[in-house]
């Protein structure tokens, strides 16, 4: 399995841009459990902390993919520095409005403005992409190693968020995810060999990635799973504290993200022959299915043994993610054109973006009205509206399975980051 892995590396500079790509990403697992952590302590309300939360994620919902149009258009490093400069003075905004007690309406607006963030894992994927585009195989395995980076990121990353937030100060969780942002781009973008050149048909200017269809029913449905991932997130976080054990709740989500990235981590070493399409809407199916255990372990154990119960459910639940998100950037690759590869798999955060947006600000409410454990039923009603969307667009999805000639070449690309 790891000869696999090993064999994607031996092109110059793979490894650099790749770890680069990993402290830029960090932010995104840090930023929103940050937020919430820190809002939680210093309002004393989940409801406000969550709508904060989902505030920046319709934000980058809205205007990640007009950055990731622009680094299509005008390259990496052009977009990438300024994109990531305004959202570090954005931070900064919101971090001194949480410190000084500033009208609450001044955080939503620092938190809009955080929505420029430049999604440091599309661009990752566009550098692989640029490499491996006629070896298949190799960027199938390229891309699962993004998929259990981005895996990682989110085991480290709400770690180091919420540990700093809840032993240290409450803003360090977000200043740190300001630090990393700041660090990552910097070393990302000085990987001047491996960016890739603006395609000539960018260049062109033209309609967006959107209008394709398929990539439509992807992002409909990344909605659904980006509901899952910030309802259990916030969840979590509640749950543990009612429970007693606050500082408990990002080991369970490292739980959570540990179980996606073995999965990820195996799945990238295989050469399956299903169509793309199935192997999506299986694994859509699965992480729905796996919110049931965690709700019924919510509704009926208690205390320090409720918790253990629920990292391992959540352990279990892991396992759908990361290969239903590696065949999701696979079809991504097979459906938009490459001269908007980028704004294209941009458009898959943003569904993710916007879900988690809606997932943790229903969440945040629903614990308010009826505590934590009722809040578990809001990822297994989104999984459920995920399954549905995915059924009805299935044939769009498979417009981006291989051609039967192609046979095994289709070892499909892959991943995504939460």
């Amino acid at each position: 399995m790891l000869s696999s892995y090993r064999q994607i590396f031996a092109a110059p500079g793979t490894l650099a841009f790749s770890s680069a790509g990993f402290i830029a990403r960090l932010p995104i697992s840090m930023t929103g459990i940050g937020i919430v952590t820190m809002l939680s302590q210093l309002k004393g309300s989940y409801g406000v902390a969550g709508a904060v939360s989902a505030t920046l994620a319709i934000a980058a919902a809205a205007l990640g993919p007009a950055v990731s149009w622009l680094v299509d258009r005008r390259g990496q490093r052009r977009v990438a520095i300024p994109a990531a400069a305004l959202t570090v003075v954005f931070a900064a905004g919101l971090l001194l409005c949480a410190h000084f007690d500033a009208p609450t309406w001044t955080l939503f607006l620092f938190a809009i403005g955080m929505g420029v963030m430049p999604s440091a894992g599309a661009m990752v994927r566009a550098r692989w992409a640029q490499l491996y585009r006629k070896e298949p195989a190799k960027l199938h395995t390229a891309y699962s190693f993004e998929a259990v980076v981005d895996e990682f990121c989110f085991i480290v990353g709400p770690i180091l968020a919420v540990g700093l937030a809840t032993t240290v100060f409450p803003e360090s969780g977000v200043l740190a995810a300001a630090v990393a942002l700041t660090v990552g781009i910097a070393l990302f973008t000085a990987q001047r060999r491996t960016e890739p050149p603006v395609h000539p048909a960018a260049t062109r200017g033209g309609g967006s990635a959107i209008v394709n269809g398929g990539l439509i029913v992807l992002v409909l449905t990344f909605i659904a799973t980006g509901a899952i991932f910030g309802s259990v997130e916030i969840v979590t976080v509640a749950f543990a504290d009612a429970q007693g054990h606050k500082g408990l709740a990002a080991i369970i989500l490292a739980v959570w993200a540990l179980g996606s990235g073995l999965a990820g981590m195996v799945y990238g070493a295989l050469r399956l022959r299903s169509p793309l399409s199935t192997r999506f809407f299986a694994g859509v199916l699965m992480m729905a299915l796996s919110m049931v255990p965690i709700l019924l372990v919510a509704s009926t154990v208690h205390g320090l043994g409720g918790l253990l119960a629920a990292g391992g459910a959540l352990l279990a639940a892991g396992v759908a993610i990361s290969p239903t998100l590696i065949s999701a950037m696979a079809l991504v690759e097979r459906l938009v054109p490459a001269a908007q590869l980028t704004e294209g798999m941009a458009w898959t955060t943003t569904g993710l973006a916007l879900g988690v947006a809606f997932g943790s600000s229903t969440a945040g409410w629903v614990i308010d009205a009826s505590g934590a454990a009722a809040g578990y039923w809001v990822p297994l009603v989104a999984g459920a509206f995920g399954v549905l969307v995915a059924l009805i667009g299935l044939r769009r999805l498979r417009a981006g399975d291989p051609a039967p000639e192609a046979g095994q070449a289709a070892a499909e690309p892959v991943d995504l980051e939460r």
